[in-house]
């Protein structure tokens, strides 16, 4: 029988209720430029996508000179890094959650789209990077999601194959990547369900289809 030894979460949606921090910061930088990007833009459009890639389709879609891509990239990781550093708490579900799932022996990482300065900020201000084994960012890898370059990383690093893991996502793009990595794959609207019950039911809900 097949059993679940990892767990590899993404980060913004899932442990981090970050979508609005990054939306906010994208538009302090791009309004510097006369550009501005709509809610439902964010979320539709670009949820989940590395910011260069972001700035990559606002080139091709609305004409941002190329050349002010290092820049306002540059000005979105300072702007998210001071409303991570005012706003980025502990949630007490979340704690429960990975330090019982590390004391039964399970694997854990997180595989983010974001650059891993910002991983290990966030991790260490909501107080779970001491549950993680490893964390894999945009920088790691030459494709970020929806590609599963990551997520297929992740697992070789494990030394585990597919099914052995269960990777938690919460975004189109992050869903595509993960199902293309082979694994089990746990899907979340909201950052609450990612709480110690759902989790254990997901894995219990995926080794007995495995089983089958």
């Amino acid at each position: 029988m097949t059993k679940i030894k990892a767990i590899i979460f993404d980060m913004d949606g899932v442990l981090i209720e970050a979508k609005d921090w990054h939306y906010e910061a994208l538009n302090r930088a791009l309004k510097l430029f006369g550009m501005e990007i709509t809610r439902y833009e964010h979320l539709a459009t670009f949820d989940g996508l590395p910011t260069k890639d972001k700035l990559k389709m606002l080139s091709l879609e609305r004409g941002l000179p190329k050349s002010l891509h290092s820049f306002i990239n540059e000005l979105k990781q300072q702007y998210t890094m001071e409303i991570v550093y005012s706003l980025c708490k502990p949630r007490f579900y979340h704690e429960y959650a990975l330090s019982k799932l590390k004391f039964e022996g399970y694997k854990m990482a997180v595989c983010s789209n974001s650059i891993r300065n910002s991983i290990e900020v966030m991790m260490k201000k909501s107080a779970l990077e001491n549950y993680l084994d490893f964390y894999i960012s945009n920088e790691d890898v030459k494709k970020g999601k929806p590609d599963p370059e990551m997520y297929i990383k992740a697992i070789e690093r494990l030394k585990l194959n597919p099914k052995e893991c269960m990777i938690v996502e919460d975004n189109e793009n992050g869903i595509k990547a993960a199902r293309a990595s082979g694994a089990n794959v746990m899907i979340v609207s909201e950052v609450n369900e990612v709480n110690y019950e759902n989790i254990k039911n997901h894995i219990f809900k995926f080794e007995k289809e495995l089983k089958c």
